[in-house]
C-alpha cells in the first residue's frame, strides 16, 4: 500500500496530460444537445471550443513563469481546484454565455497544469529518458483527445452537462493526489522566473515549428470532416470513427517516438515528422479512396507525435532555467496554431478544397526545418546550436 501511495503522484503527472485535451474536445459530440438546451444552433454552441482553446493556448505564453514562481506542486493542485469548480459551474450553465465564460475560465486552469506537469517531468527524468518519458506523457493526451468525443457522446445520451461533473472529479483527484515528494520542495521551484528568459530566439523557433505541426496536422481534423461529408458522404459516426484514428495512432506511438528521440535526437525526429507529415495531409487532401485517406489519416498521427514531442524534448532537454516557462510558451504556440487554422484555412477549402490541404502541407514542409534548431553545444547556452 505504502508503493502505490508513493507511485501514484508519479502517474498523476502523466494522467494530468490526459485531462487537457479531453476537457478541450468533450463537447466536440454534444454541440447539437448544448445548442437545443441553451437555445442556439450548434455552429454557435462549436463557439465553447474556441473558448476553451484560445484562452488555454494565450495564458500558456506565462503560466509556466509564474508557475515557476508560485512554486509548481502548490501552483497545479490550485489549477486542479480551480478547474474542478469552473467544470461544475459548467455543468449548471442556464445559458451559452455562461457556459462560454466557464469554457474560458477551464483553459485558463488547465494552462497552470500542463507546462508544470511537463517540467516537472524534466526535473524527474534522467537527460537519456526523457524522450520516452515525454512520449508516454504524449500518449496521454492522444488518448484524451480520441476518447474525449466518445465520452461526451455517452454523456449526451442522459445530458451533456454529466460531462462536465466527470471533469470536475477528475480534476479534484489529481489535485488530492499533487505531485510526487521531490517535486513539493521549494529546491525545484524559482521565485525569481522571467518570462523574457523563456522569450528567447530558440524557443521562439522551436514554438513556431510546434504550430506550424499542429496546425498542419492535427489542426486539419475539422477539414477532413468537410472532405469525408462532401465528398465519401460519410455520416456523422463514420467521420468519428474516421478521424479517432489520428488519436490512436498517438496513443500506440507515442512511447516508441519518444525512444526513437532518445536514439537519434529530437531536431533529426521532428524533421522526419514534419516531411512525413506534409506528405500525408497531401494525400488525406486529394487521393480518391477512403481507405487511402484513413490510412494516411493515421501515419500523420504517429508524424504529429515526431513533431510534438520532439519539440517538448527539445526545450526540456536545454540547459538553463525557467524551463517550465520555455515549455508553457512552445505549448502556447502549438494550440494556437490549432485554435488559427478553422479561420486560416476554411476560406481556402470554400475557394478550392485540395488547396486547403496542399498549402498548409508545404509551409510545413519548408519552415519546420528551416526554423527547428539543432541541439546545445556541451558547456553552450540555450542559444547556441551545432550546425
Amino acid at each position: 500500500m505504502t508503493g502505490l501511495r508513493a507511485r501514484l503522484p508519479h502517474a498523476a503527472l502523466y494522467a494530468g496530460g490526459f485531462l487537457g485535451p479531453f476537457g478541450g474536445s468533450v463537447v466536440i459530440s454534444m454541440l447539437p444537445e448544448i445548442g437545443a438546451d441553451t437555445g442556439v444552433t450548434a455552429g454557435t454552441a462549436a463557439t465553447t471550443v474556441t473558448a476553451y482553446l484560445g484562452v488555454f493556448a494565450a495564458a500558456m505564453l506565462f503560466s509556466g513563469t509564474l508557475g515557476a514562481r508560485w512554486g509548481r506542486a502548490r501552483t497545479v493542485r490550485t489549477a486542479y481546484l480551480a478547474y474542478a469548480v469552473v467544470s461544475i459551474a459548467a455543468a449548471l450553465a442556464p445559458t451559452l454565455q455562461l457556459l462560454l465564460g466557464a469554457r474560458m475560465l477551464q483553459g485558463a486552469a488547465n494552462a497552470f497544469t500542463t507546462p508544470l506537469l511537463l517540467a516537472a517531468l524534466a526535473g524527474l527524468v534522467p537527460r537519456v529518458r526523457l524522450g520516452r518519458a515525454l512520449g508516454l506523457f504524449g500518449a496521454m493526451q492522444a488518448a484524451g483527445q480520441a476518447v474525449a468525443p466518445l465520452i461526451g457522446g455517452i454523456a449526451a445520451e442522459f445530458s451533456w452537462r454529466w460531462a462536465f461533473v466527470v471533469l470536475a472529479a477528475a480534476a479534484l483527484v489529481l489535485a488530492a493526489i499533487g505531485l510526487p515528494d521531490t517535486l513539493r520542495s521549494d529546491t525545484t521551484d524559482d521565485t525569481t522566473a522571467r518570462l523574457r528568459d523563456a522569450l528567447t530566439p530558440r524557443v521562439l523557433r522551436i514554438g513556431l515549428v510546434a504550430l506550424l505541426g499542429w496546425g498542419a496536422l492535427g489542426g486539419l481534423g475539422f477539414l477532413l470532416a468537410f472532405r469525408a461529408e462532401d465528398t465519401f458522404g460519410l455520416t456523422p459516426a463514420q467521420r468519428g470513427a474516421l478521424l479517432t484514428a489520428f488519436g490512436v495512432a498517438g496513443i500506440l506511438t507515442s512511447r516508441h517516438v519518444g525512444m526513437l528521440i532518445d536514439r537519434i535526437g529530437a531536431r533529426r525526429t521532428v524533421l522526419l515528422g514534419a516531411l512525413s507529415g506534409a506528405a500525408l495531409v497531401v494525400t488525406v487532401g486529394t487521393v480518391p479512396s477512403i481507405a487511402v485517406v484513413a490510412g494516411a489519416w493515421f501515419l500523420a498521427g504517429l508524424a504529429s507525435q515526431c513533431i510534438l514531442v520532439g519539440v517538448n524534448t527539445a526545450v526540456l532537454g536545454d540547459p538553463g532555467g525557467n524551463r517550465g516557462g520555455a515549455v508553457s510558451v512552445v505549448q502556447s504556440f502549438r494550440f494556437g496554431g490549432g485554435a488559427a487554422a478553422p479561420l486560416v484555412v476554411t476560406p481556402v477549402y470554400t475557394a478550392d478544397p485540395a488547396a486547403a490541404f496542399v498549402v498548409p502541407a508545404v509551409l510545413l514542409a519548408i519552415l519546420a526545418p528551416l526554423a527547428m534548431p539543432g541541439p546545445v553545444k556541451p558547456g553552450g547556452t540555450p542559444g547556441s546550436t551545432r550546425t
